[in-house]
Order: structure tokens, then C-alpha cells, then sequence
């Protein structure tokens, strides 16, 4: 079975001597459990492993029954260091201060339980983080799985990674594409909005929700003001509120909003979003094209290109902490802008659909960015850039 770089990152820390909660999130279908089943297979470490995805939220025993569970089988074997792992802990209610509780417990009374929590909201899981548990936690983010990894695991090429994405559990359903976006649609969308979201966060439009992420996920690697988004939506709404639950669903690992380079924070926020899907498979699945269908058409596979190409970049933004936007003056454009300490990197996407740069030069005169680069015909392969890890641009 194939396993992520993620799992030896993983063991390292858990070696350490107990000093940190490691917090493992990220959306759903990627793994976390796998990692950490594949890990517990090779660890050492006498272990409990629980999950809270099917226990009542309201429950507020639940995480002290765990806990005392765990206590009572280390020291009934007699051991020195004990693990507990609790999968989907964000789905029980003030959970971030019960594990604040027996954490600070177990400290004071110098109990060596070492604990791994895991959840597939991040947004849920950095609440309680900030909340409770300040100064007591590692977050290890486990995010989409990259053009590489899908290689390897599955034997794909570039054009199967663009169009099917990074889902893990969908790349044994390839060869039967209805029933690939069948699973995509119920088992990933519905199941992340519907129970990761709307179970979870209080939503007062839920139907506009879910027309956003659909409209957004089309536009993927667009511009769209939200405005003229309003005008496409069947439910009422308002710029804050869209604004609001694109953050959710950015969140959650489904669609982002990147805001426009402007060298002004107030500006940036201001801005028109443009869509990103985390997931190429997502944008995929809503699509009506098939794969043969669409990697014969230009400009249908050229905006393919371009949204695998943002995904690549906003799945990294998160591990390796850059500030991701886009830049557009009049009818010039620079489909990306990475920041990070102060630095810049405009890079530009060449598919096929679209000639010419010029924005490119526009942007250099008057940011002055470290690098100018571009994707594509003429410049970085398009491959080649899928298997780099951003940061190492700067």
C-alpha cells in the first residue's frame, strides 16, 4: 500500500518526549485515516484508536470516557508511554476544552499519554485551537494529494491527474466515469456541505451555499465579481454573506476565493475572487465533458490546465505558508502572484487558450516582483511544475 512522506514527518514527532497535542486535519477523503492506521501498523507505542464520527455531538462524556479508557489500559500493561488517538474529534461539542481538561490532567499528574487528534473540518479544528488549547498543540495539515503521489500510487499521467484530480479512494472507478462522479458527487460534495458544514456551522441559507459552491467550482479559475455572481444565484444574498461561506468552503477543502495583488490590504479584500477548486476532480464531476471529450478540445482542456495549476498552488499556500492572489489592471491580467517575507513571484499559465503575456511586463514595471515566470508552452513544463513544491520558487 502506498504511504504519504507524511507518515515518517508523523512518527518523528510522536517519538519526541510529550510535549505537544498533534492536531492532523485537512478535507476529507485524503488519507488522515490511512496515515495513521499505516502508522499505528509500524509504531512501537501501545496505542488506543477511537473515532467520534458516529457518537452524539452533545455527549460531553464521550472525551473523558476515551481518556480514562486509555489511562486504565497503560497502566494495566504496565508501560511508561501510552498513545490515544481520536479521529473526527471536531464532531463533538466544546471538544477543544474536555481535551484541554485531560491534557492539563495528565500533565500535572505527569501521566505519559501521548494524543493525536484528527479532523476534517480545519475550520472547526482551529476554533477550538485558538480557544482552548493555546500553546498545547502542532498542527499537521494533510492536504490534496499532488500529481506525484497520484503517480506513483496509481500509474497515472498528467492528463488523468488533471482531469481526475487527487482523491485517492476514486482512482479505482476511473474507467466507468459516471460512476467516478457519482462517488466524487455523493461520497466528497455532499458529504463535506452537508455534514462538514451545515450539520456543523450555523447556515442561514443553505440552498445559497450550495449554489455557490456549483457556480463556483464551473468558474474555477476565473474572475467573478460578486455582483454579477448575485445575479446568477437563484437565492437571495448579499456580498458579506457569499464572502462568508466561500470562506467555509475554502475551509473545508472544496473552493477558495484568491483575492487580487494590489500592495494594499484594504484593497485586497475589496476585491473581485477568483475561484479555485482544491480539487480538479470536483470541477470535473460537475462538468458534463468526459475525459476523451475533453482533452481533444483546446479550450475546454486549456482552462482544465489552468485551474490543476491553481490548485497546485492553493493546496501549498497552506503547508508552505505564501500568500497566493492573482492581478488584473484593465484588460491585462497575471493569473498568480505568490508573497511570502516580503518577497514576489508573478507567473503566468500558458495553455493554449489565451496568447500573449502582457500583463506580465505591466505587473514587473510597477511591482517589481523577484521572479517572472511562466507555465506552459515556452517556459516550465507543465509536469514538471506539478511535481515542484512552490516554496522552493522563492
Amino acid at each position: 500500500m502506498f504511504e504519504r512522506v507524511y507518515i515518517e514527518k508523523l512518527k518523528d514527532r510522536l517519538e519526541e518526549p510529550r510535549k505537544f497535542i498533534q492536531v492532523v486535519t485537512g478535507p476529507r477523503q485524503v488519507g488522515k485515516t490511512t496515515m495513521i492506521t499505516q502508522l499505528l501498523q509500524k509504531f512501537t507505542l501501545p496505542y488506543v484508536f477511537e473515532s467520534a464520527d458516529s457518537v452524539m455531538n452533545t455527549d460531553n462524556l464521550w472525551v473523558l470516557q476515551t481518556w480514562e479508557s486509555a489511562r486504565l489500559r497503560m497502566k494495566v500493561s504496565g508501560v511508561k508511554e501510552y498513545l490515544l488517538v481520536i479521529d473526527e474529534i471536531q464532531k463533538i461539542e466544546n471538544w477543544s476544552e474536555q481535551v484541554k481538561q485531560q491534557w492539563d490532567k495528565d500533565t500535572r499528574e505527569g501521566v505519559n499519554i501521548k494524543v493525536v487528534l484528527l479532523g476534517s473540518s480545519r475550520l472547526l479544528i482551529q476554533k477550538g485551537l485558538t480557544e482552548s488549547l493555546a500553546g498545547r498543540f502542532e498542527i499537521f495539515y494533510l492536504g490534496h494529494w499532488s500529481y506525484p503521489e497520484m503517480q506513483s500510487a496509481f500509474g497515472w499521467n498528467i492528463e488523468q491527474y488533471i482531469f481526475f484530480g487527487g482523491y485517492p479512494g476514486s482512482a479505482p472507478l476511473i474507467g466507468e466515469e459516471d460512476r467516478w462522479k457519482n462517488y466524487i458527487k455523493d461520497s466528497l460534495i455532499d458529504a463535506v456541505i452537508s455534514r462538514d458544514i451545515l450539520m456543523l456551522t450555523r447556515i442561514v441559507k443553505p440552498a445559497l451555499l450550495k449554489r455557490l459552491f456549483e457556480l463556483g467550482t464551473l468558474y474555477s479559475g476565473q474572475i467573478l465579481s460578486y455582483t454579477k455572481l448575485m445575479g446568477e444565484l437563484r437565492e437571495a444574498g448579499n456580498t458579506t454573506t457569499l464572502s462568508h461561506y466561500l470562506d467555509l468552503l475554502a475551509e473545508s477543502g472544496l473552493l477558495g476565493g484568491i483575492e487580487k495583488y494590489a500592495g494594499n490590504m484594504i484593497r485586497k479584500r475589496s476585491s473581485s475572487p477568483k475561484f479555485q477548486v482544491f480539487n480538479n476532480a470536483l470541477l470535473s464531476a460537475l462538468g458534463n465533458a468526459t475525459f476523451s471529450e475533453m482533452v481533444v478540445d483546446p479550450a475546454k482542456w486549456g482552462r482544465m490546465v489552468e485551474s490543476s495549476i491553481g490548485a497546485h498552488l492553493i493546496n501549498n499556500s497552506i503547508t508552505d505558508r505564501y500568500n497566493l492572489y492573482y492581478w488584473r489592471e484593465g484588460n491585462q491580467e497575471v493569473d498568480y502572484i505568490l508573497e511570502k517575507n516580503g518577497k514576489l513571484i508573478a507567473l503566468e499559465v500558458k495553455s493554449g487558450r489565451r496568447s500573449g503575456n502582457a500583463g506580465i511586463k505591466l505587473f514587473a514595471d510597477k511591482f517589481h516582483p523577484e521572479k517572472v515566470l511562466l507555465v506552459g508552452t515556452g517556459g516550465i513544463p507543465l509536469e514538471e511544475f506539478l511535481k515542484i513544491t512552490p516554496s522552493a520558487l522563492f
